[in-house]
């Protein structure tokens, strides 16, 4: 079985339907609400654990009843939580989601607990980094400790993917040199590069620059449009299974749970582990809500 460590955060999600995004000093009237797990980290180890890897997971929650909510869940999907541990003067990581009739969302996150992991949280879980076949972070938790999780990765020939997200213009050229897989939307590929990706010639020269920062596989996700692959100076494009959107929250971290989940050891089947990474985040973007929509393997066929 694929083994997989996440670095990452937790939250618990507050999820507000409005029709439209309002306009600055206007008061809007909304929908419904709703709470459910989220977080990037934890949305991509709940993908990969359902997509059929073995996950252990590096976090930090508060000492408050969100995070015996978000344990709880985690509990339910078998994700291994060892390395997760509690932080007793910061509460547990939140979001707030203004989700609108399109089914596109804005998010608001309070960083909590997710912001107090250190690199002694990273040096105790070392085991569990060098025996893992993949390495995933993003950056909703502190960049010293990603660094310090992708050291030790590399030292052990394990595979790091970096999902630069929330967006940042200054990644160390240390991480990029550690990271084998960077994997942005077209949002964050534009924030790191300077180039807007309004179709594919762009998308293509975006990843270029992303690989001439010195990682060498790029994956852009473009939303219904689909996902670029590009190494050696070779693209290669997977379209977005056509499906009707009621939410995009999670459809990012479900592709990039099953993408590494689905990788061979030596990459070479990136474009297959990217169609069935498309396949599941097509099936997340129907349901509402970020964990609760994320596929079992067992449900994703294409």
């Amino acid at each position: 079985m694929k083994k997989i460590v996440v670095l990452g955060s937790i939250n618990v999600d507050t999820i507000l339907n409005i029709p439209r995004l309002p306009l600055p000093g206007e008061t809007m009237a909304m929908g419904d609400q709703s709470t459910a797990g989220g977080g990037k980290g934890a949305n991509q180890a709940i993908a990969a654990v359902r997509a059929g890897a073995e996950t252990t997971f590096i976090a930090k929650v508060g000492q408050d009843h969100s995070a015996d909510f978000m344990l709880d869940t985690f509990k339910k999907d078998g994700l291994k939580m060892k390395y997760i541990t509690v932080d007793s003067e910061a509460g547990t990581g939140k979001a707030y989601i203004l989700l609108d009739e399109d089914g596109q969302n804005s998010i608001l996150i309070y960083g909590g607990a997710n912001q107090t992991i250190t690199v002694d949280d990273v040096e105790n879980a070392r085991d569990a980094i060098e025996n893992a076949d993949c390495l995933i972070a993003q950056f909703e938790t502190p960049l010293d400790a990603t660094l310090a999780a992708f050291q030790i990765a590399k030292q052990n020939n394990v595979v790091t993917i970096l999902n630069p997200a929330p967006a940042k213009t200054d990644i160390p050229q240390k991480l990029l040199s550690l990271t084998d897989i960077i994997v942005p939307n077209e949002t964050e590929a534009e924030a790191i590069t300077g180039v807007k990706a309004v179709d594919k010639k762009s998308i293509i020269n975006s990843a270029v620059k992303l690989n001439k920062l010195g990682v060498k596989r790029v994956i852009i996700t473009v939303g219904s449009r689909g996902s670029l692959y590009y190494t050696d100076g070779k693209e290669s494009f997977v379209d977005a299974y056509k499906v009707s959107t009621v939410d995009t929250t999670a459809a990012g971290d479900t592709f990039i749970g099953y993408l590494a989940a689905k990788l061979d050891s030596n990459l070479a089947n990136m474009v297959e582990a990217m169609k069935f990474a498309s396949k599941a985040s097509s099936m997340a973007v129907q349901v509402k809500g970020a964990q609760n929509s994320i596929p079992y393997v067992d449900d994703v066929k294409i």
